[in-house]
């Protein structure tokens, strides 16, 4: 498989008053296209940092990162704004759907922001909907739906511009048991099937299983599973 994200000696510092904190440092990582990617790690181990990182939610302090050949950490912010739009799907642990809006028109969204028709975004949402296992449920507003339902409407709004990079923040963080299987097992498919690639950050090492495999980050480093293993 050929390489679609590559990371060299990555570093993210934040100031928080007179304090510099460096949450991410010499990261160097590659994930192959059509990977799905775990990265786990204790609290404030820089886990959703690296991935805002990768998503383009946030510019690196140092380092590269290449994405499908283009080098991101080099964009401008409109730049950026673009390539997300056009590139990246999010998926966040808290669903983020518009109240008022049906699940059809929820994952409409992203779409606004191209230059398709109507009839064109409502083809692409339902398609979308349909693979999620929700085509019945698109008149349905975010409150007539369960919360792995609603997960399952943010996951179709993440592919429905058809992304090459899915990025996953504790997806399933805030569902029951089942919900987070059934969460997990059509994020499988997508990968799978599919052919995405998806980097998921995640504490629960049931859902980590079933990702390709797994990192571990470590006071924001990449540490071996022999390391994470004693940690």
């Amino acid at each position: 498989m050929s390489t679609l994200i590559e990371i060299r000696d990555l570093s993210k510092t934040y100031t928080r008053g007179k304090q510099k904190v460096e949450v991410l440092h010499g990261v160097n990582l590659d994930v192959a296209q059509g990977d799905f990617l775990a990265l786990m790690g204790p609290s404030g181990s820089g886990k959703t940092t690296l991935l805002n990182l990768m998503g383009g939610l946030d510019a690196p302090s140092g380092g590269s990162i290449t994405v499908a050949g283009e080098r991101i950490d080099k964009f401008s912010g409109a730049q950026l704004a673009k390539w997300r739009a056009a590139k990246v799907g999010f998926v966040f642990q808290f669903y983020n759907l518009m109240p008022t809006l049906s699940a059809q028109k929820n994952v409409e969204l992203p779409l606004l922001l191209t230059k398709l028709s109507a009839s064109e975004r409502k083809k692409r949402a339902s398609i979308a909907l349909q693979l999620v296992g929700l085509a019945d449920r698109a008149s349905h507003k975010p409150t007539e739906l369960s919360g792995g339902q609603q997960q399952r409407v943010s996951i179709a709004r993440a592919i429905v511009s058809d992304p090459t990079l899915l990025v996953c923040d504790e997806p399933t963080g805030d569902l029951d048991r089942q919900s987070a299987e059934d969460v997990l097992t059509l994020l499988q498919v997508l990968n799978r099937e599919h052919g995405k690639t998806i980097v998921m950050v995640t504490h629960d090492p049931k859902a980590a299983t079933r990702a390709s495999h797994t990192l571990h980050l470590d006071k924001g480093t990449l540490v071996t599973e022999a390391d994470a293993a004693t940690a």
